[in-house]
């Protein structure tokens, strides 16, 4: 591992944050939430006034800017469960391979759920919500394993590039095989096209019901991994030494994810890089110690999906950018530095 990267705990000698540092930094971020919630309450197509915004949080829809807040409210709650459903997924992610390039778009996660979902609603038959999340799942979790594997494959294991190109070619396989399945049947393939970009702007208060109990429970068995995380960040070796079950643990935090993933990417598509940038950002702010970082990485990870939503609708006004589109132009950059970095192998 490189310095920066180097785990905090028992017997290792890294910085640690005050905790008033990160109380600090808790309430910055919570601040910025915020405002970038109502900032995606505000603007969009047409700029609605505060007044406006009041009135109709109170129940008011006489106006066409009223009408506009309450359309954009499960709009922007979804993009906030959504980005931290992203981002905490891939914290741990990168906890469970030790590995700073995981992600779910990267390691071919999330392509895994949208070939699940495609082949569930052209072969089965899939119409609701709800069985379009567990079919994402499903396709999640395979596409995570046998990229894990096929990345463990030769001499040295697992390491960082191997699991990254495994993922990123299996992408590619799978997003083929999404075509194929998918473009025979044209009573379904424009839709499924619009939807494999990447956006929350067809948020629904029904969509938000039937995913909220999935990321719900994906982040409390995330949660809850977190002491775990930090004995994995060791090696497996001493977590063991210290009373770790390394299987477990890792099993248990990767099928959190997993969820997280699976059921973001059924609701909102494919949105790839949030998971990859927000838990690097938020360890130079709290460090390493997973219990505050899986935390604010949620809410990163929220701000972050939030404010590429609105700057996607501002910059291409009267119509909009997607907001998978804005991640992949903040992410892609971000991936190729951190792939050059000379001790990236090292890790």
């Amino acid at each position: 591992m490189t310095h920066a990267e180097t785990p905090s705990g028992p017997g290792v000698a890294t910085p640690r944050r005050p905790a008033r540092v990160r109380l600090a930094w808790l309430l910055a971020v919570l601040a910025v939430l915020l405002v970038t919630m109502v900032a995606s309450v505000a603007f969009g197509s047409r700029i609605v006034g505060w007044s406006d915004i009041t009135a109709a949080l109170g129940g008011a829809n006489e106006t066409l800017d009223q009408a506009a807040v309450i359309k954009r409210i499960p709009r922007t709650l979804l993009a906030v469960a959504v980005g931290a459903a992203l981002a905490l997924s891939g914290t741990v992610m990168q906890g469970v391979t030790r590995n700073p390039l995981a992600d779910p778009g990267i390691l071919g996660v999330n392509m895994g759920a949208s070939l699940a979902v495609a082949v569930g609603i052209v072969t089965f038959g899939l119409t609701t919500a709800t069985d379009y999340i567990w079919a994402a799942i499903a396709g999640a979790a395979i596409a995570a394993i046998f990229v894990y594997t096929v990345g463990s494959l030769g001499r040295g294991g697992a390491t960082p590039l191997k699991i990254a190109l495994a993922g990123a070619a299996t992408s590619a396989a799978l997003a083929s095989l999404i075509t194929a399945t998918v473009l025979p049947r044209g009573d379904i393939a424009a839709n499924y096209r619009s939807w494999q970009v990447g956006g929350v702007g067809g948020a629904t208060w029904e969509s938000l019901e039937h995913i909220l109990p999935f990321l719900l429970a994906g982040t409390v068995v995330c949660l809850l991994c977190a002491r775990p995380l930090n004995s994995l960040a060791l090696g497996d070796d001493l977590a063991a030494g210290l009373g770790e079950r390394v299987a477990v643990a890792r099993g248990v935090a990767a099928l959190g994810a997993v969820v997280l993933c699976g059921a973001a990417t059924a609701i909102a598509g494919p949105i790839a890089f949030v998971g990859l940038v927000v838990p690097h950002l938020c360890r130079l702010l709290v460090g390493l110690d997973h219990r505050w970082l899986l935390p604010f990485s949620a809410l990163a990870g929220a701000i972050l999906l939030t404010a590429g939503d609105v700057a996607g609708r501002i910059v291409a006004r009267p119509d909009e950018i997607e907001v998978g589109i804005i991640t992949a132009l903040i992410g892609a950059p971000f991936f190729i530095s951190v792939v050059r970095r000379q001790k990236v192998r090292e890790l």
